[in-house]
C-alpha cells in the first residue's frame, strides 16, 4: 500500500511538472524560440508573447523546423514592452517566467537615453506582472554585454561576478543598456519582489542552428562571411556559443534550487577571433572558401574608418579586447555541459544554406 502511494505522488508530481504554465517573451527571438522548442518537447505548456499577432505563423514555422508539430501545449498573446497592455493577462496562472524579449541594437532608437530607457523598463514591466500573479520566478535573458565590456588591462577569464564598467567613457550604448537593464532587474528583485526569485543568463556571442530568414544579429557575421561582404577581418576576440545550449541553460535555472538568485554565463570558455571563425567555415565548407577572408584589418584603420561610419563604432569599442571567459560556475551547480564553438558555427552556416538563406551563386 506504502508503495503504491509513493509511485502514485511520483506520478502525480511528474505530471504537474509537464503540465506547469510557462511565460517565453518574445517568442519570434532566436533564443526564445529554442526555449520554446524545448519546454514543449519536455511537456510543459507555453504561452508566448508576441508583438503582433500577425507573427504567430512565423514562430509555428520556426518551431516546425525545430522539430515541433504539436502546438496544443502552445499558446500566444499580443504583449510589448513598452505598454502595460495584456501583461496581467500574459502572467496569469503562469508558473515560470522566460524574460527573453529586450532591444536589440538595431539602430531602432533615437539616442543612448531611449534605448537604456526601453531596456529598463521593459525589464522592471515583466518583473512587476511576474510578481504580482505570483509567479514562482522569472529567469532574465541577459548578456555578455553585462559582464566583459569596458574593462583594460584584463588577464583572467571573466567569470559571474564580473560587471561591465560603466565608468568607461568608450563603452557602447547598446552594453551599457543591457548593463543597467541587468543592474535595475536584480534592484528590483531585492528591494520589491516580494519573494519572486531570479536567475540571469548571460549568453556571449550565439550561434547555432537558424529556424528563419529572421535571425539574431549575432548570426550576422556568418551570413557576411559566406556571402563574401568581408574582405578582411578586424581584430575581435569573442566567445561563443550554441543556441541550443543556451536554451538548455535557462530551462536548467528556471527549476534548479541552485539557480536563484545566480547569474550564469552562457559560453564554452573558449575564445576565438574572426579570423579563426573564417578559418572554420574554410575548413568546414570549402566551396565558400573563395568568399572567405584571410586577412585582418589593422587596429588603427578600423578606429579611424569607425568616426565617420557609424555602422563600425561598436565594432571599434571591441578592437582588441581580452574577452576569455569561464563557464565552471554553470558546470558546476547545474551539470551543464555545451557544445564546442566550432560545432556552433558550423551549425549555424550549415543551416543557412539548408534555408537557402545564404547561396554559392
Amino acid at each position: 500500500m506504502l508503495l503504491h502511494t509513493l509511485q502514485v505522488q511520483h506520478m502525480r508530481r511528474n505530471f504537474n511538472m509537464s503540465k506547469q504554465l510557462i511565460v517565453v517573451t518574445g517568442a519570434t527571438g532566436f533564443i526564445a524560440s529554442h526555449i520554446i522548442a524545448q519546454l514543449l518537447q519536455q511537456g510543459h505548456q507555453v504561452r508566448a508573447t508576441v508583438r503582433s499577432l500577425a507573427k504567430v505563423e512565423l514562430v509555428k514555422g520556426m518551431l516546425t523546423q525545430a522539430g515541433i508539430h504539436n502546438f496544443d501545449q502552445l499558446s500566444f498573446i499580443e504583449a510589448d514592452l513598452t505598454t502595460d497592455t495584456n501583461w496581467d493577462q500574459v502572467m496569469a496562472g503562469a508558473d515560470y517566467v522566460m524574460s527573453v524579449a529586450s532591444s536589440t541594437p538595431t539602430g531602432e532608437f533615437a539616442d543612448a537615453d531611449a534605448m537604456t530607457q526601453t531596456a529598463v523598463n521593459g525589464n522592471i514591466r515583466v518583473l512587476t506582472h511576474a510578481r504580482d500573479a505570483g509567479v514562482k520566478r522569472v529567469v532574465l535573458t541577459s548578456a555578455y554585454g553585462a559582464v566583459g565590456m569596458g574593462h583594460t588591462n584584463r588577464t583572467t577569464p571573466f567569470t559571474e561576478k564580473d560587471w561591465t564598467n560603466l565608468d568607461n567613457p568608450h563603452l557602447d550604448p547598446y552594453q551599457r543598456s543591457k548593463t543597467l537593464a541587468e543592474h535595475a532587474a536584480w534592484n528590483f528583485i531585492e528591494t520589491e519582489g516580494n519573494g519572486l526569485e531570479m536567475a540571469a543568463i548571460n549568453p556571449v556571442g550565439v550561434m547555432g542552428p537558424v529556424l528563419a530568414s529572421d535571425f539574431s544579429h549575432s548570426n550576422q557575421q556568418i551570413v557576411q562571411l559566406l556571402s563574401g561582404d568581408v574582405p578582411a577581418v578586424p581584430n575581435i576576440n569573442s566567445g561563443y556559443i550554441d543556441v541550443r545550449d543556451v536554451a538548455s541553460l535557462h530551462l536548467l535555472a528556471m527549476t534548479s534550487p541552485k539557480a536563484n538568485g545566480e547569474r550564469f554565463l552562457a559560453t564554452t570558455g573558449e575564445t576565438l577571433s574572426m579570423l579563426d571563425v573564417a578559418n572554420i567555415l574554410r575548413d568546414a565548407f570549402p566551396q565558400f572558401a573563395a568568399k572567405l577572408p584571410t586577412t585582418v584589418i589593422p587596429d588603427d584603420v578600423l578606429k579611424a574608418n569607425a568616426k565617420t561610419n557609424p555602422m563600425l563604432k561598436m565594432m571599434a569599442t571591441l578592437v582588441g579586447n581580452f574577452a576569455d571567459t569561464s563557464n565552471e560556475k554553470a558546470q558546476t551547480l547545474l551539470n551543464w555541459h555545451p557544445r564546442s564553438a566550432k560545432e556552433a558555427i558550423i551549425a549555424t552556416a550549415q543551416s543557412m544554406i539548408d534555408l537557402g538563406i545564404v547561396t554559392l551563386a
